[in-house]
C-alpha cells in the first residue's frame, strides 16, 4: 500500500507540474489581437504615425455655434444654415412633398427633415440599424439601405409612423462591414444603384461581391454589376446630357502622404474596371497586391481629387439660381483627409470637364471649414442635393448640419 501510495504521489505531483507548465504557456503568449480595419496595409516604416480616423462629434450642435461666417463662396452666393440637429448626418434624399431624409455611418440612424417655409424640425425615422448611410426616394416610398438591412417606407411623407417594408432577402447583401457603407440613388434608367466597397484598405478580395457597383430593380429583382475595381465609392450621379453615371472613389491609404489619389471617374459603358486593388488612379501599380501590368485596361479617372482628400457626394447641378456658367458642373464634397500628415479637402470642389470626361479641371467652389495655419477643421461637407427653387443643400457629418447656398446678383 505505501508503494502505491508513494506512486500515486509522484504520478500526482508530474501531473500537476505538466498542468502547470501548460497554463502557463497558455498565460505567457496570448494571442495579439489584430490591428484595427483602418491600420491594416500599414507598412513597418509607418509603425509609430500617429494618424488616425478623425473622430466624428455626433451630438447636436446648436446653430449659434456654427461659424458660418467663416465659409467663403465666389462672388454673389450666400451660405445660411438651413438645418441643425442631425448629427452624423450624411446622404440626403428628397422626398415627393419636399421631406429631406439624411442617412449616418456611426449613429445607425434616418432623420427626416420637415421645412414649414421659415424653420426646419428633425425626427428619428428609424434608429439602430448598422450603418444606414444610404438613402434613396422613389414612387412615394423611402429606401434605407444598412450593411445588412434594406428596408422601404412606404407613403412616409403622409404617414409618419409607416411600418416598413422588409426588402433584405431580395438584395442578397455581402455580410462584411469595412467600406460596405453605401451610397445609393436610382438612375434615369428607374433601377437602383449600389456600391459594395472593398472589405479591407488593400487586399486580394475574398469573394468577388465586394469592390463593384450593381444595380437593381426596386425590388431588388435583376441584379447587375455594372462596375468592377471600385474600392470605396460613396457619391455618384448620372450627367445631364449623356445620362451617364460618374462617381467618386477613394483611394487607399498608407502609401505616403501624396499617393494614391482619391478620383471622379465617368461609367460610359458597362462592365468596365477601375483598377482595384493592383492598380490605383488608373496609372499607379500597388506595392502590396502586386500583378503583371497592373493597370492595363484599367479605365482612367476623370479627374484626381486629391490623395486622401475623402471624395464623397457628386451632384451635377441643373438649376437655374446658379449663374448660367454653373450648369452642367459637377460638384463634389472632400470630406478632407486623416492618412496624411497635411489636411487637405474640407471643402467642396468643382470639376469642370467636357461631356466625354476629358479636360477636366478642379475648381474651389466652398472652402473655410479648416484652418491651414494649424491644421485645425470645424466641419466637414460630406454631401450636396439641389433644391426645387435651384438652391444648393450641404450637409456638414461633423456638426450634424445642412446650409443652404443660394445665389443672388
Amino acid at each position: 500500500m505505501k508503494t502505491i501510495h508513494r506512486m500515486s504521489s509522484v504520478a500526482l505531483a508530474m501531473g500537476l507540474a505538466l498542468g502547470s507548465a501548460a497554463a502557463l504557456a497558455q498565460t505567457a503568449a496570448p494571442a495579439a489581437p489584430p490591428p484595427p480595419a483602418w491600420k491594416q496595409g500599414m507598412p513597418e516604416s509607418m509603425a509609430t504615425s500617429t494618424l488616425a480616423p478623425l473622430a466624428g462629434k455626433n451630438t447636436v450642435t446648436p446653430a449659434a455655434d456654427i461659424p458660418i461666417d467663416k465659409i467663403k463662396l465666389p462672388p454673389g452666393f450666400k451660405v445660411e444654415v438651413w438645418a441643425t440637429g442631425l448629427p452624423g448626418g450624411r446622404a440626403m434624399a428628397m422626398g415627393d412633398e419636399g421631406k429631406i431624409y439624411v442617412g449616418t455611418r456611426g449613429l445607425g440612424r434616418v432623420y427626416e427633415v420637415s421645412n414649414n417655409g421659415t424653420e426646419r424640425s428633425v425626427r428619428t425615422v428609424v434608429d439602430k440599424l448598422v450603418q444606414p448611410a444610404g438613402v434613396a426616394f422613389k414612387d412615394g416610398a423611402l429606401y434605407v439601405m444598412a450593411i445588412n438591412k434594406v428596408l422601404r417606407f412606404d407613403g412616409i411623407e403622409k404617414n409618419p409612423a409607416v411600418a416598413p417594408v422588409d426588402m433584405t432577402a431580395a438584395f442578397k447583401l455581402p455580410p462584411e462591414q469595412h467600406h460596405n457603407w453605401k451610397y445609393i440613388a436610382f438612375g434615369p434608367d428607374g433601377k437602383l444603384y449600389v456600391p459594395f466597397g472593398a472589405p479591407c484598405n488593400i487586399c486580394e478580395l475574398p469573394t468577388p461581391e465586394y469592390a463593384q457597383i450593381r444595380r437593381y430593380n426596386p425590388d431588388g429583382s435583376g441584379m447587375e454589376v455594372v462596375a468592377t475595381g471600385v474600392r470605396n465609392s460613396v457619391g455618384f450621379d448620372w450627367h445631364p446630357t449623356t445620362k451617364e453615371l460618374w462617381f467618386s472613389n477613394h483611394g487607399r491609404d498608407w502609401m505616403g502622404d501624396d499617393t494614391p489619389h482619391d478620383t471622379v471617374h465617368r461609367m460610359h459603358k458597362v462592365g468596365l474596371n477601375f483598377g482595384f486593388p493592383s492598380c490605383h488612379q488608373g496609372n499607379l501599380p500597388d506595392p502590396d497586391v502586386k500583378k503583371d501590368n497592373a493597370c492595363a485596361g484599367v479605365e482612367p479617372p476623370v479627374a484626381l481629387m486629391g490623395p486622401h482628400s475623402a471624395s464623397m457626394g457628386v451632384t451635377f447641378y441643373t438649376g437655374n439660381m446658379f449663374p448660367a456658367e454653373y450648369k452642367g458642373v459637377l460638384f463634389n464634397a472632400r470630406k478632407g483627409s486623416w492618412n496624411r500628415t497635411k489636411k487637405i479637402g474640407y471643402d467642396i470642389v468643382m470639376v469642370k470637364a467636357s461631356a466625354d470626361g476629358k479636360n477636366s479641371q478642379v475648381v474651389p467652389f466652398m472652402t473655410g471649414f479648416m484652418n491651414e495655419a494649424d491644421q485645425s477643421f470645424w466641419g466637414r461637407p460630406a454631401y450636396m442635393l439641389q433644391m426645387k427653387d435651384g438652391s444648393m443643400l450641404v450637409s456638414d457629418e461633423q456638426l450634424g448640419a445642412i446650409y443652404r447656398i443660394t445665389y443672388a446678383k
